[in-house]
Protein backbone atom coordinates (compact mmCIF):
# COMPACT_ATOMS: atom_id res chain seq x y z
CA UNK A 1 0.00 0.00 0.00
CA UNK A 2 1.18 3.10 -1.11
CA UNK A 3 2.09 6.18 2.07
CA UNK A 4 -0.58 8.21 0.80
CA UNK A 5 -3.61 5.76 0.91
CA UNK A 6 -1.85 4.49 4.53
CA UNK A 7 -2.26 7.87 5.65
CA UNK A 8 -5.39 8.07 4.59
CA UNK A 9 -6.35 4.35 6.63
CA UNK A 10 -5.19 6.13 9.41
CA UNK A 11 -7.11 9.23 9.76
CA UNK A 12 -10.44 7.31 8.81
CA UNK A 13 -9.43 4.95 11.61
CA UNK A 14 -9.09 8.22 14.11
CA UNK A 15 -12.18 10.11 13.17
CA UNK A 16 -14.10 6.68 13.40
CA UNK A 17 -12.78 6.50 17.11
CA UNK A 18 -13.57 10.00 17.80
CA UNK A 19 -16.98 9.85 16.67
CA UNK A 20 -17.20 6.85 18.10
CA UNK A 21 -16.29 8.39 21.82
CA UNK A 22 -18.90 10.88 20.90
CA UNK A 23 -21.90 8.55 21.01
CA UNK A 24 -20.78 6.54 23.40
CA UNK A 25 -20.73 7.67 27.06
CA UNK A 26 -18.32 6.99 29.84
CA UNK A 27 -21.47 5.33 31.90
CA UNK A 28 -22.21 3.87 28.81
CA UNK A 29 -18.69 2.28 28.58
CA UNK A 30 -17.79 1.45 31.90
CA UNK A 31 -20.79 -1.30 31.47
CA UNK A 32 -17.56 -3.09 28.84
CA UNK A 33 -15.45 -3.04 31.82
CA UNK A 34 -12.64 -0.85 32.98
CA UNK A 35 -9.05 -1.15 33.08
CA UNK A 36 -6.80 0.42 35.67
CA UNK A 37 -3.03 1.06 34.67
CA UNK A 38 -0.67 1.77 37.80
CA UNK A 39 2.64 4.02 36.71
CA UNK A 40 4.65 6.17 39.26
CA UNK A 41 2.00 5.73 42.04
CA UNK A 42 -0.59 7.40 40.31
CA UNK A 43 -3.69 5.07 38.57
CA UNK A 44 -4.93 6.07 35.00
CA UNK A 45 -8.55 4.26 34.90
CA UNK A 46 -10.33 4.12 31.10
CA UNK A 47 -12.87 1.70 29.71
CA UNK A 48 -12.44 -0.90 27.52
CA UNK A 49 -13.88 0.18 24.29
CA UNK A 50 -11.25 3.49 24.60
CA UNK A 51 -8.06 0.99 25.62
CA UNK A 52 -8.85 -0.75 22.63
CA UNK A 53 -9.24 1.95 20.22
CA UNK A 54 -6.19 3.88 21.64
CA UNK A 55 -4.21 0.42 21.17
CA UNK A 56 -5.32 0.21 17.52
CA UNK A 57 -4.64 3.96 16.86
CA UNK A 58 -1.22 3.29 18.09
CA UNK A 59 -0.67 -0.09 16.01
CA UNK A 60 -1.81 1.94 13.02
CA UNK A 61 0.74 4.98 14.06
CA UNK A 62 3.35 2.50 14.11
CA UNK A 63 2.29 1.10 10.84
CA UNK A 64 2.40 4.26 9.32
CA UNK A 65 6.11 5.20 10.03
CA UNK A 66 7.21 1.84 9.63
CA UNK A 67 5.68 2.10 5.60
CA UNK A 68 7.08 5.90 5.72
CA UNK A 69 10.79 4.20 6.42
CA UNK A 70 10.43 1.45 4.41
CA UNK A 71 9.14 3.22 1.80
CA UNK A 72 12.27 4.11 -0.24
CA UNK A 73 13.70 0.74 -0.09
CA UNK A 74 10.28 -0.44 -1.46
CA UNK A 75 11.09 2.41 -4.68
CA UNK A 76 13.82 1.00 -5.18
CA UNK A 77 12.74 -2.32 -5.16
CA UNK A 78 10.32 -1.66 -7.95
CA UNK A 79 12.73 0.36 -9.67
CA UNK A 80 14.88 -2.76 -9.78
CA UNK A 81 12.18 -5.17 -10.95
CA UNK A 82 10.96 -3.01 -13.37
CA UNK A 83 14.60 -2.67 -14.82
CA UNK A 84 15.16 -6.11 -14.91
CA UNK A 85 11.59 -6.38 -16.70
CA UNK A 86 12.57 -4.33 -19.46
CA UNK A 87 16.19 -5.98 -19.52
CA UNK A 88 14.05 -9.39 -19.75
CA UNK A 89 11.74 -7.97 -22.68
CA UNK A 90 14.64 -6.65 -24.42
CA UNK A 91 16.77 -9.43 -24.46
CA UNK A 92 13.48 -12.14 -26.09
CA UNK A 93 13.28 -9.47 -28.69
CA UNK A 94 16.65 -9.23 -28.96
CA UNK A 95 16.84 -13.54 -28.95
CA UNK A 96 13.67 -13.44 -31.86
CA UNK A 97 15.77 -10.98 -34.44
CA UNK A 98 19.00 -13.03 -34.01
CA UNK A 99 21.24 -10.67 -31.96
CA UNK A 100 22.33 -13.51 -29.84
CA UNK A 101 25.24 -12.09 -27.74
CA UNK A 102 23.28 -9.28 -26.87
CA UNK A 103 20.15 -11.50 -25.74
CA UNK A 104 22.69 -13.63 -23.46
CA UNK A 105 23.80 -10.16 -21.95
CA UNK A 106 20.44 -9.27 -21.49
CA UNK A 107 18.93 -11.90 -19.89
CA UNK A 108 22.06 -12.55 -17.88
CA UNK A 109 21.14 -9.05 -15.94
CA UNK A 110 17.61 -10.03 -16.27
CA UNK A 111 18.05 -12.95 -14.16
CA UNK A 112 19.40 -10.97 -11.54
CA UNK A 113 15.32 -10.80 -10.31
CA UNK A 114 14.93 -14.05 -9.20
CA UNK A 115 11.64 -14.37 -10.23
CA UNK A 116 12.44 -13.81 -14.09
CA UNK A 117 15.59 -15.98 -13.60
CA UNK A 118 14.43 -19.50 -14.47
CA UNK A 119 12.70 -17.69 -17.97
CA UNK A 120 15.76 -15.65 -18.63
CA UNK A 121 18.32 -18.81 -18.51
CA UNK A 122 15.90 -20.85 -20.74
CA UNK A 123 16.28 -18.04 -23.56
CA UNK A 124 19.95 -17.85 -22.91
CA UNK A 125 20.29 -21.16 -23.38
CA UNK A 126 18.63 -20.88 -26.69
CA UNK A 127 20.18 -18.37 -27.45
CA UNK A 128 23.81 -19.58 -27.12
CA UNK A 129 22.56 -23.02 -28.67
CA UNK A 130 21.75 -21.13 -31.84
CA UNK A 131 25.69 -19.58 -32.14
CA UNK A 132 26.74 -23.23 -30.98
CA UNK A 133 28.67 -22.15 -27.81
CA UNK A 134 28.47 -25.02 -25.63
CA UNK A 135 30.82 -23.96 -22.61
CA UNK A 136 27.78 -21.06 -22.43
CA UNK A 137 24.91 -23.45 -22.80
CA UNK A 138 26.81 -25.49 -20.48
CA UNK A 139 27.31 -22.49 -18.11
CA UNK A 140 23.45 -21.21 -18.22
CA UNK A 141 21.88 -24.70 -18.07
CA UNK A 142 24.07 -25.20 -14.34
CA UNK A 143 22.56 -21.84 -13.55
CA UNK A 144 19.06 -22.80 -14.44
CA UNK A 145 19.27 -26.26 -12.45
CA UNK A 146 19.36 -24.31 -9.23
CA UNK A 147 16.67 -22.52 -9.78
CA UNK A 148 14.44 -24.49 -11.81
CA UNK A 149 14.89 -28.25 -11.90
CA UNK A 150 11.87 -29.12 -14.27
CA UNK A 151 12.87 -26.33 -17.06
CA UNK A 152 16.44 -27.76 -16.44
CA UNK A 153 15.26 -31.13 -17.57
CA UNK A 154 12.93 -29.92 -20.17
CA UNK A 155 16.31 -28.47 -22.21
CA UNK A 156 18.65 -31.07 -21.04
CA UNK A 157 16.17 -33.63 -22.53
CA UNK A 158 16.33 -31.37 -25.97
CA UNK A 159 19.83 -31.66 -26.20
CA UNK A 160 20.10 -35.31 -25.72
CA UNK A 161 17.46 -35.88 -28.33
CA UNK A 162 19.42 -34.10 -30.49
CA UNK A 163 22.31 -36.06 -30.53
CA UNK A 164 20.68 -39.23 -30.54
CA UNK A 165 20.62 -40.21 -26.84
CA UNK A 166 17.33 -41.34 -26.22
CA UNK A 167 17.55 -43.35 -23.47
CA UNK A 168 19.83 -40.75 -21.34
CA UNK A 169 16.33 -38.81 -22.37
CA UNK A 170 14.18 -40.81 -20.62
CA UNK A 171 16.46 -41.61 -17.29
CA UNK A 172 16.83 -37.81 -17.25
CA UNK A 173 12.52 -37.17 -17.29
CA UNK A 174 12.00 -40.09 -15.41
CA UNK A 175 13.85 -38.76 -12.07
CA UNK A 176 11.68 -38.36 -9.11
CA UNK A 177 12.37 -34.48 -8.48
CA UNK A 178 10.27 -33.46 -11.53
CA UNK A 179 7.26 -35.64 -11.66
CA UNK A 180 4.85 -35.09 -12.32
CA UNK A 181 6.28 -33.93 -15.94
CA UNK A 182 4.60 -31.08 -17.85
CA UNK A 183 2.72 -31.73 -20.88
CA UNK A 184 5.97 -30.36 -23.12
CA UNK A 185 8.00 -33.19 -20.56
CA UNK A 186 5.58 -35.67 -21.38
CA UNK A 187 5.84 -35.31 -25.41
CA UNK A 188 9.53 -35.17 -24.98
CA UNK A 189 9.43 -38.47 -23.35
CA UNK A 190 6.89 -40.34 -25.99
CA UNK A 191 9.36 -38.99 -28.60
CA UNK A 192 12.30 -40.22 -26.86
CA UNK A 193 10.61 -43.73 -26.39
CA UNK A 194 9.90 -43.95 -30.13
CA UNK A 195 13.25 -43.31 -30.71
CA UNK A 196 14.51 -45.90 -28.50
CA UNK A 197 12.65 -48.58 -29.64
CA UNK A 198 9.88 -48.41 -27.43
CA UNK A 199 6.86 -47.38 -29.60
CA UNK A 200 4.26 -49.72 -27.44
CA UNK A 201 5.45 -47.24 -24.04
CA UNK A 202 5.16 -44.36 -26.49
CA UNK A 203 1.39 -45.90 -27.51
CA UNK A 204 0.74 -45.91 -24.03
CA UNK A 205 1.02 -41.75 -22.97
CA UNK A 206 -0.96 -40.93 -26.13
CA UNK A 207 -4.29 -40.51 -23.61
CA UNK A 208 -2.21 -37.64 -21.45
CA UNK A 209 -1.33 -36.07 -24.39
CA UNK A 210 -4.63 -35.86 -25.76
CA UNK A 211 -5.79 -34.69 -22.23
CA UNK A 212 -2.93 -32.09 -21.84
CA UNK A 213 -3.47 -30.30 -25.14
CA UNK A 214 -0.02 -30.65 -25.96
CA UNK A 215 -0.52 -31.05 -29.51
CA UNK A 216 -2.83 -30.37 -31.90
CA UNK A 217 -5.35 -32.86 -32.66
CA UNK A 218 -3.76 -33.06 -36.25
CA UNK A 219 -0.45 -33.76 -34.69
CA UNK A 220 -1.69 -36.74 -32.58
CA UNK A 221 -3.23 -38.12 -34.83
CA UNK A 222 -0.63 -38.39 -37.29
CA UNK A 223 0.98 -39.10 -33.88
CA UNK A 224 -0.76 -41.64 -32.89
CA UNK A 225 -0.38 -43.67 -36.21
CA UNK A 226 3.46 -43.27 -36.30
CA UNK A 227 3.59 -45.37 -33.13
CA UNK A 228 1.23 -47.94 -34.08
CA UNK A 229 2.98 -48.92 -37.12
CA UNK A 230 6.46 -48.24 -35.57
CA UNK A 231 4.74 -50.98 -32.60
CA UNK A 232 3.77 -53.69 -35.63
CA UNK A 233 7.72 -53.54 -37.11
CA UNK A 234 8.96 -53.65 -33.57
CA UNK A 235 6.86 -56.81 -32.60
CA UNK A 236 9.74 -59.67 -31.85
CA UNK A 237 7.60 -62.69 -33.32
CA UNK A 238 4.45 -63.89 -34.99
CA UNK A 239 2.61 -63.72 -31.22
CA UNK A 240 3.54 -60.18 -30.55
CA UNK A 241 2.15 -58.97 -33.93
CA UNK A 242 -0.86 -60.82 -34.06
CA UNK A 243 -1.50 -59.37 -29.91
CA UNK A 244 -0.35 -55.89 -31.26
CA UNK A 245 -2.60 -56.09 -34.26
CA UNK A 246 -5.43 -57.03 -32.08
CA UNK A 247 -4.65 -54.17 -30.00
CA UNK A 248 -4.86 -51.58 -32.65
CA UNK A 249 -7.70 -49.20 -32.79
CA UNK A 250 -10.02 -50.48 -35.96
CA UNK A 251 -9.78 -47.09 -37.43
CA UNK A 252 -6.16 -47.49 -37.94
CA UNK A 253 -6.19 -51.17 -39.14
CA UNK A 254 -6.88 -49.65 -43.02
CA UNK A 255 -4.68 -46.69 -42.71
CA UNK A 256 -1.96 -47.61 -45.75
CA UNK A 257 1.49 -47.02 -43.09
CA UNK A 258 0.13 -49.76 -40.79
CA UNK A 259 -1.40 -52.18 -42.80
CA UNK A 260 2.31 -51.62 -44.82
CA UNK A 261 4.15 -52.05 -41.50
CA UNK A 262 2.19 -55.38 -40.53
CA UNK A 263 2.39 -56.66 -43.60
CA UNK A 264 6.23 -55.97 -43.84
CA UNK A 265 6.74 -57.46 -40.64
CA UNK A 266 4.57 -60.01 -41.17
CA UNK A 267 6.51 -61.22 -44.47
CA UNK A 268 9.61 -61.07 -42.64
CA UNK A 269 7.92 -63.49 -39.82
CA UNK A 270 6.99 -65.72 -42.42
CA UNK A 271 3.68 -65.23 -42.29
CA UNK A 272 3.18 -64.99 -45.80
CA UNK A 273 -1.03 -65.28 -45.98
CA UNK A 274 -2.13 -62.97 -43.59
CA UNK A 275 0.18 -59.87 -45.04
CA UNK A 276 -1.61 -60.55 -48.23
CA UNK A 277 -5.21 -61.01 -46.87
CA UNK A 278 -4.81 -57.60 -44.52
CA UNK A 279 -3.45 -55.73 -47.72
CA UNK A 280 -6.69 -56.56 -49.74
CA UNK A 281 -8.78 -55.65 -47.01
CA UNK A 282 -7.39 -52.66 -46.90
CA UNK A 283 -7.86 -51.60 -50.06
CA UNK A 284 -11.05 -53.13 -50.32
CA UNK A 285 -11.59 -50.82 -47.98
CA UNK A 286 -9.78 -47.21 -48.94
CA UNK A 287 -7.63 -47.58 -52.41
CA UNK A 288 -3.78 -46.17 -51.91
CA UNK A 289 -1.27 -46.18 -54.94
CA UNK A 290 1.53 -46.77 -52.55
CA UNK A 291 -0.41 -49.90 -50.62
CA UNK A 292 -1.33 -51.00 -53.98
CA UNK A 293 2.56 -50.75 -55.01
CA UNK A 294 3.82 -52.95 -51.77
CA UNK A 295 1.28 -55.52 -52.45
CA UNK A 296 2.65 -55.84 -56.65
CA UNK A 297 5.78 -56.22 -55.32
CA UNK A 298 5.95 -57.81 -52.19
CA UNK A 299 8.44 -61.49 -52.44
CA UNK A 300 5.30 -63.67 -51.79
CA UNK A 301 3.94 -66.62 -53.85
CA UNK A 302 0.48 -66.47 -54.59
CA UNK A 303 1.15 -64.87 -58.26
CA UNK A 304 -2.27 -66.03 -59.65
CA UNK A 305 -4.50 -64.87 -57.03
CA UNK A 306 -2.39 -61.59 -56.56
CA UNK A 307 -3.32 -61.30 -60.24
CA UNK A 308 -6.47 -61.82 -60.57
CA UNK A 309 -7.43 -59.32 -57.70
CA UNK A 310 -4.79 -57.02 -59.39
CA UNK A 311 -7.32 -57.58 -62.33
CA UNK A 312 -10.06 -57.31 -60.37
CA UNK A 313 -9.30 -53.40 -59.32
CA UNK A 314 -8.41 -52.49 -62.51
CA UNK A 315 -12.24 -52.53 -63.61
CA UNK A 316 -12.55 -49.71 -60.72
CA UNK A 317 -9.10 -48.19 -61.23
CA UNK A 318 -7.92 -48.09 -64.66
CA UNK A 319 -6.19 -45.28 -64.72
CA UNK A 320 -3.82 -46.32 -61.51
CA UNK A 321 0.28 -46.00 -62.26
CA UNK A 322 0.40 -47.99 -59.55
CA UNK A 323 -1.76 -51.33 -60.55
CA UNK A 324 -0.73 -51.32 -63.69
CA UNK A 325 2.91 -51.53 -62.06
CA UNK A 326 2.03 -54.29 -60.27
CA UNK A 327 0.06 -55.94 -62.74
CA UNK A 328 2.96 -55.67 -64.79
CA UNK A 329 5.55 -57.20 -62.26
CA UNK A 330 3.43 -59.78 -61.48
CA UNK A 331 3.24 -60.60 -64.94
CA UNK A 332 6.77 -60.60 -65.56
CA UNK A 333 7.58 -63.35 -62.67
CA UNK A 334 5.12 -65.31 -64.54
CA UNK A 335 7.04 -65.20 -67.53
CA UNK A 336 4.36 -63.26 -69.05
CA UNK A 337 6.45 -60.81 -70.96
CA UNK A 338 4.04 -59.56 -74.06
CA UNK A 339 1.23 -59.15 -71.20
CA UNK A 340 3.73 -57.71 -68.55
CA UNK A 341 5.33 -55.16 -71.76
CA UNK A 342 2.27 -53.95 -72.19
CA UNK A 343 0.83 -53.20 -68.69
CA UNK A 344 4.66 -51.74 -68.57
CA UNK A 345 3.80 -49.27 -71.18
CA UNK A 346 0.26 -48.32 -69.57
CA UNK A 347 1.98 -47.71 -66.44
CA UNK A 348 4.67 -45.04 -67.50
CA UNK A 349 2.24 -43.62 -69.75
CA UNK A 350 0.24 -43.36 -66.75
CA UNK A 351 2.78 -41.90 -64.71
CA UNK A 352 4.40 -44.58 -62.98
CA UNK A 353 8.34 -43.00 -63.11
CA UNK A 354 10.99 -44.20 -63.06
CA UNK A 355 9.80 -47.94 -61.11
CA UNK A 356 8.12 -48.54 -64.40
CA UNK A 357 11.23 -47.86 -66.64
CA UNK A 358 13.43 -49.74 -64.07
CA UNK A 359 10.68 -52.54 -64.39
CA UNK A 360 10.54 -52.80 -67.78
CA UNK A 361 14.35 -52.63 -68.32
CA UNK A 362 14.40 -55.31 -66.17
CA UNK A 363 12.21 -57.08 -68.38
CA UNK A 364 13.93 -56.54 -71.49
CA UNK A 365 16.77 -58.24 -69.85
CA UNK A 366 15.26 -61.55 -68.88
CA UNK A 367 13.53 -61.40 -72.16
CA UNK A 368 17.39 -61.60 -74.16
CA UNK A 369 16.96 -58.12 -75.32
CA UNK A 370 19.78 -55.91 -73.29
CA UNK A 371 19.78 -52.91 -75.70
CA UNK A 372 16.00 -52.29 -75.07
CA UNK A 373 16.83 -52.60 -71.12
CA UNK A 374 19.84 -50.22 -71.29
CA UNK A 375 17.77 -47.33 -72.82
CA UNK A 376 14.86 -47.94 -70.32
CA UNK A 377 17.53 -47.75 -67.27
CA UNK A 378 18.67 -44.63 -68.93
CA UNK A 379 15.14 -43.32 -69.41
CA UNK A 380 14.77 -44.31 -64.94
CA UNK A 381 17.89 -42.35 -64.82
CA UNK A 382 16.57 -39.53 -66.67
CA UNK A 383 13.17 -39.12 -65.08
CA UNK A 384 15.34 -38.78 -61.95
CA UNK A 385 17.13 -36.45 -62.83
CA UNK A 386 13.83 -34.79 -63.62
CA UNK A 387 14.36 -34.84 -67.44
CA UNK A 388 12.16 -36.11 -70.20
CA UNK A 389 12.39 -39.64 -71.24
CA UNK A 390 13.15 -40.19 -74.93
CA UNK A 391 11.58 -43.18 -77.31
CA UNK A 392 12.94 -46.60 -77.36
CA UNK A 393 14.81 -47.55 -80.31
CA UNK A 394 15.13 -51.58 -81.27
CA UNK A 395 18.44 -51.96 -82.72
CA UNK A 396 16.84 -54.35 -85.71
CA UNK A 397 19.65 -52.89 -88.68
CA UNK A 398 18.60 -53.31 -92.34
CA UNK A 399 22.05 -54.11 -94.75
CA UNK A 400 21.77 -52.64 -97.91
CA UNK A 401 24.54 -53.00 -100.67
CA UNK A 402 26.95 -50.63 -100.95
CA UNK A 403 26.77 -48.55 -104.09
CA UNK A 404 29.07 -46.98 -105.89
CA UNK A 405 31.30 -44.14 -104.10
CA UNK A 406 31.06 -40.92 -106.29
CA UNK A 407 32.91 -37.70 -105.56
CA UNK A 408 30.77 -34.89 -105.42
CA UNK A 409 33.77 -32.87 -107.30
CA UNK A 410 34.05 -35.10 -109.71
CA UNK A 411 34.05 -34.56 -113.45
CA UNK A 412 31.33 -36.34 -115.61
CA UNK A 413 33.91 -38.71 -117.59
CA UNK A 414 35.50 -39.75 -113.95
CA UNK A 415 32.18 -40.49 -112.80
CA UNK A 416 30.71 -42.32 -116.19
CA UNK A 417 34.35 -44.57 -115.66
CA UNK A 418 33.82 -44.46 -111.55
CA UNK A 419 30.48 -45.85 -112.02
CA UNK A 420 31.04 -48.53 -114.13
CA UNK A 421 32.21 -52.08 -112.88
CA UNK A 422 35.97 -53.23 -112.61
CA UNK A 423 37.11 -54.92 -114.95
CA UNK A 424 37.48 -58.75 -113.91
CA UNK A 425 40.87 -59.82 -113.57
CA UNK A 426 42.50 -63.33 -113.87
CA UNK A 427 43.12 -65.88 -110.56
CA UNK A 428 46.69 -65.79 -110.30
CA UNK A 429 47.80 -69.22 -108.77
CA UNK A 430 49.65 -69.36 -105.25
CA UNK A 431 52.19 -70.94 -104.36
CA UNK A 432 51.83 -70.48 -100.47
CA UNK A 433 50.94 -67.91 -97.58
CA UNK A 434 53.76 -66.91 -95.27
CA UNK A 435 51.80 -66.69 -91.94
CA UNK A 436 54.24 -64.41 -90.67
CA UNK A 437 54.51 -61.90 -93.89
CA UNK A 438 50.57 -62.04 -95.14
CA UNK A 439 51.85 -61.20 -98.58
CA UNK A 440 51.01 -63.74 -101.08
CA UNK A 441 53.87 -64.66 -103.21
CA UNK A 442 53.62 -65.78 -106.50
CA UNK A 443 57.02 -66.70 -108.00
CA UNK A 444 57.29 -67.79 -111.83
CA UNK A 445 60.05 -69.33 -113.93
CA UNK A 446 61.65 -67.51 -117.47
CA UNK A 447 58.68 -69.31 -119.28
CA UNK A 448 55.61 -68.23 -116.98
CA UNK A 449 55.24 -71.25 -115.84
CA UNK A 450 54.48 -71.82 -111.69
CA UNK A 451 58.26 -73.13 -109.84
CA UNK A 452 57.28 -75.79 -107.94
CA UNK A 453 58.66 -75.37 -104.54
Amino acid sequence: MKPFQSLVVLLLAVALGVIASQFLGTEQLRQFGEVIYRYGGNDYRSTVPQVALMVLVGLLVLWLLWSLLASPFRAWGRYRRKQGRARLIDGIQAHEQGQWQRAEKLLESAAEDKEVTAVAMVTAVRSAQARDDQAAVNQYLQRLAGEDATLHALLQAERLLVQERPVDAINLLDTATIQPLPPRGLWLRTEALARAERAHEAYGQLGALRKQKVLPDEAVAELETRLAAQSLLEAGDVNALAAQWEATPKALRSDPDVVSAYALRAVALDWDEPALLNIEQALDTRWDESLVQLYGQMPVDKLATRQANLQRWLVNQPASPALLLALGRIATRQRQHSQAEDYLHRAIAAGAGPAAWEALGQLFVERGEPALGAQCFANALRQQRGDDSIALARADAVVTPLGPVVPERATVEEQSLMSQPLPVQPLQSVDRIDPVDPVVRDERDEFGNPRLP
